[in-house]
């Protein structure tokens, strides 16, 4: 990680994560770029920073069909960059240094804290070590079981390639497939919407990568400490409500509708799926432009909120949601403090949590209002791809394929800033932070 030149005082760790992200993208970019990378000639420079700014912001949005316009050379180029954007290339940094027996410094230490959204440095090596761990076993995992299912469909070698790609990707919400050989271009896994096999495994896959992996060794680490943090109970308890409450919602709105032709079991599993695919997964089973409106607007709520912090997601993040929710639920009832849990949040986290989903909406309110004058398509539908987008969700209306040059700049700074997080750019940019010597009075403002 001596390679980060971390000892400059001027390049801050929201500063090196930022470039980090850039340079991984400007090599996917060169090397998309690159003949050996299509089957149907050299890819324009726009589409391959589009592709690479997508695989490496995890996102899923594709301007070129991933499984018929790219050689096994381009997929692989796209699987490196969304294993690399989804752990942080900080993460797969540390990994290098530890196979090379090499100390990791102070301020790499810190630069691993900002990446993993820590509030603290103790522990960071360790928990790096889990998180490469857990990923690997549960990515090995995914792909043996997918592997297993698409041998009854195809040859044996394609099997085992398909059950490599769809486990990394959809473990790092990625939402890459390559599935559009077989449906047409940007179909997903239609194929399997009543798919026990397929529907289960990507369902886990897309909830173990966007609960974040400070809850997932917290959650391991149950059996010995005998208790959740905060942070652990907050991500597991609003992911369920969510998850279980846009699948009813979903049910309800699509019953008869997209649902119609399915069997019982089919219509419970497309329904538990499209609720926890908006979360940043990408994966479809349903086609997304045939959904009703209403359904269109859950998905865009879905998409907004996002996963965890410290995960492979994107969106505001579901704590932030739920701080905001506990605290109108506090003032609704009168309270100063906001309690979740038995424990008080602090007012820097409200604070911090009011400037994001602020920050948040108006990035995306800016960018839906420029694609609504550069793209030919129905205000939901750029809203749509503008929040897909931002929450790296990767689903879209159809948009994708048809976006100007234009678009695909617009929606490649929302992939970008949606995935380092709008905060961290803040922070990134910022000028030095200057003591305040004084503070003026307090005053009343009328609200409502």
């Amino acid at each position: 990680m001596a390679n980060l030149n971390l000892g400059s005082p001027k390049l801050t760790p929201p500063k090196i994560l930022s470039l980090g992200f850039l340079l991984l993208i400007a090599v996917g970019t060169t090397l998309l770029c690159l003949p050996a990378s299509s089957t149907t000639g050299r890819i324009h420079f726009i589409d391959a920073l589009f592709m690479a700014t997508s695989a490496t912001c995890v996102t899923g949005l594709a301007v070129i069909d991933t499984g018929t316009q790219l050689t096994t050379f381009g997929q692989i180029v796209l699987l490196v960059l969304f294993q690399f954007g989804g752990l942080g290339f900080v993460t797969m940094a540390t990994l290098i240094t530890l196979v090379l027996n090499k100390r990791i410094s102070l301020k790499e230490r810190l630069l691993l804290q900002e990446s993993m959204n820590q509030n603290s440095m103790q522990g960071i090596v360790l928990l790096i070590r889990r998180v490469l761990l857990y990923s690997l076993v549960i990515q090995l995992s995914g792909a043996i079981l997918l592997a297993g299912r698409f041998m009854l469909d195809m040859p044996i070698g394609k099997a085992v390639y398909y059950g490599i790609f769809h486990s990394i990707s959809i473990f790092n919400n990625a939402g890459f497939d390559l599935f559009g050989d077989i449906h047409g271009p940007f179909s997903g896994l239609t194929r399997y919407v009543e798919d026990p096999i397929v529907n289960i495994i990507s369902m886990l896959l897309i909830f173990l990568g966007g609960i974040g992996f400070i809850v997932m060794a917290d959650v391991i680490d149950f059996r010995k400490r005998r208790r959740l943090t905060l942070h652990s109970k907050v991500v597991l308890s609003a992911s369920a409500v969510l998850i279980g409450l846009g699948a009813v919602i979903f049910f309800g709105l699509e019953l008869n509708h997209t649902l119609k032709p399915l069997h019982a079991g089919g219509k419970v599993m497309a329904s538990f799926l499209q609720a926890v695919t908006p979360r940043s997964g990408g994966v479809t089973t349903i086609d997304i432009p045939l959904l009703r409106e209403s359904t269109h607007f859950l998905l865009i709520l879905l998409m907004f909120i996002g996963a965890a912090p410290g995960s492979t997601g994107g969106g505001i993040k579901i704590t932030t949601f739920a701080i905001l929710a506990s605290a109108v639920y506090a003032r609704l009832r009168g309270r100063e403090d906001i309690i979740m849990f038995r424990h008080r949040i602090s007012k820097d986290n409200v604070y911090r949590a009011i400037t994001m989903t602020l920050l948040s909406l108006m990035l995306v309110v800016m960018a839906t209002m420029l694609l609504s004058v550069t793209e030919r398509a129905s205000f939901l539908a750029v809203l749509f791809e503008a929040v897909s987008a931002f929450g790296t969700s990767g689903i879209t209306m159809g948009l994708t394929p048809e976006l100007t040059t234009t678009g695909k700049a617009l929606i490649i700074i929302l992939m970008f800033v949606g995935r380092i997080g709008p905060l961290t750019l803040a922070y990134a940019l910022k000028p030095k932070k200057s003591k305040e010597l004084y503070r003026y009075p307090e005053g009343n403002i009328t609200i409502g």
